[in-house]
C-alpha cells in the first residue's frame, strides 16, 4: 500500500535512525541572530550615514534630512576632498597625507612582522639564557601607554636627526609594534608540532633555513593576523604622525583632522565625510579580502596561552 512504512522480512516495520531533525528557528538561534542584527546595524548605520551625505550637496544637507537617501549622486565632494580641500597651510586634498600614510605603513610594518616572526620562532626553538626575562620585557613594554614615551622618543630621533621626518614615524611604529607581535608569533609556533622542528634539526637545517623553509610556510594565518592588526593600527594612527612625522609629511589621518577642525569658512559636510571614507578605506579594503585567513590565523593559535 502506497504510504506504508516498509517491512522487514519478519513483517517488522523499520524505524528510522539518527538524531531527529531540529527546527531552525529555535529560541537560542533567533535571539543570537537577533543581536548579530542589532550590533551590524549599530555599526553599519554611521557609515551608511557617512557615504550617504558625501554624495549630497550642501543645500541638501542642511534643509534635508540626514538619513535620507542622495537625490542625485554627486561626486564633487569626493573630488574636492582627494585633490584641492585645505589639510592645514597647503589647498592640495588628502592625496599627499594618503602617499605619506603608504610610505610610513608599508615598511614598518614589513620590518616589525618579520622582526616579531623571528623574535617568537626564536624564543619558542632555539631558547637563549635570559629568554624568559627578554619575552616578559617585550610583553611588560606592550601594555605603558605610549605617551609615557613621547618625550623619550623625541629627544632619541632628535639625536639621531630624523625627528621631523617620515623615518622617525617608521622607527617608532616598529618598535612599538613589535612587542604584541612577538607575542602572537610566540604562542602561534608553540602551537605547532614540535616534531618537525626537531626532524629538520636532525637533517642538519640550521636557523634560518628551519624558518624560511618550514616555518614561514606553515605560518601564513598568523602572518594576515599581524598585517591586519599592524596596517590598521599604523593606518590609522593620528598621535605618532602628527608628533613625530613632521608638517610636510602628514598621514591622512592628521590631514583629516585639519579637514574636519578647519576655522576656515562653514563646514562642509559632504566634503568632511567623504575625506573620512577616503581615510578608512584601505583599512576596510585589507579585512575584507583577508578576513576569512584573519579568523584562522586566531583560531590557530594566535591567542593561546
Amino acid at each position: 500500500m502506497a504510504g506504508a512504512a516498509p517491512e522487514t522480512g519478519t513483517g517488522t516495520a523499520v524505524e528510522p535512525r539518527g538524531p531527529r531533525p531540529k527546527p531552525f528557528f529555535t529560541p537560542r538561534k533567533i535571539i543570537i541572530y537577533s543581536v548579530l542584527i542589532l550590533f551590524s546595524f549599530y555599526f553599519l548605520f554611521p557609515l551608511y550615514v557617512m557615504i550617504a551625505t558625501s554624495f549630497k550637496t550642501m543645500p541638501e544637507i542642511r534643509f534635508g534630512n540626514i538619513f535620507a537617501l542622495p537625490q542625485q549622486i554627486n561626486f564633487d565632494a569626493w573630488v574636492r576632498a582627494w585633490t584641492s580641500v585645505c589639510t592645514g597651510l597647503t589647498c592640495e586634498g588628502l592625496s599627499p597625507g594618503f602617499w605619506n600614510s603608504v610610505k610610513i605603513t608599508i615598511p614598518s610594518t614589513i620590518v616589525s612582522i618579520f622582526i616579531a616572526a623571528v623574535n617568537g620562532y626564536a624564543l619558542v626553538n632555539w631558547r637563549f639564557k635570559g629568554s624568559e626575562i627578554f619575552f616578559a620585557i617585550l610583553i611588560f613594554g606592550s601594555f605603558i601607554p605610549y605617551q609615557v614615551f613621547l618625550y623619550p622618543l623625541v629627544m632619541i630621533t632628535r639625536e639621531l636627526r630624523i625627528f621631523g621626518t617620515l623615518q622617525a614615524v617608521i622607527l617608532v611604529h616598529t618598535i612599538f609594534g613589535m612587542p604584541i607581535l612577538t607575542l602572537l608569533f610566540r604562542n602561534y609556533f608553540a602551537s605547532l608540532p614540535q616534531e618537525l622542528f626537531k626532524a629538520a634539526r636532525v637533517d642538519g637545517a640550521g636557523f634560518w633555513r628551519i624558518f624560511f623553509e618550514i616555518m614561514l610556510p606553515m605560518s601564513l594565518p598568523i602572518f594576515v593576523v599581524a598585517l591586519i592588526l599592524q596596517v590598521t593600527g599604523i593606518w590609522n594612527d593620528f598621535l605618532f604622525g602628527v608628533v613625530f612625522a613632521g608638517t610636510q609629511n602628514y598621514p591622512m589621518t592628521v590631514q583629516l583632522n585639519n579637514i574636519v577642525n578647519s576655522a576656515q569658512g562653514s563646514p562642509e559636510y559632504n566634503v568632511n565625510m567623504a575625506a573620512t571614507v577616503l581615510t578608512g578605506l584601505v583599512p576596510l579594503i585589507i579585512y575584507f579580502v583577508s578576513g576569512k585567513l584573519f579568523v584562522r590565523g586566531v583560531a590557530a593559535g594566535a591567542v593561546k596561552g
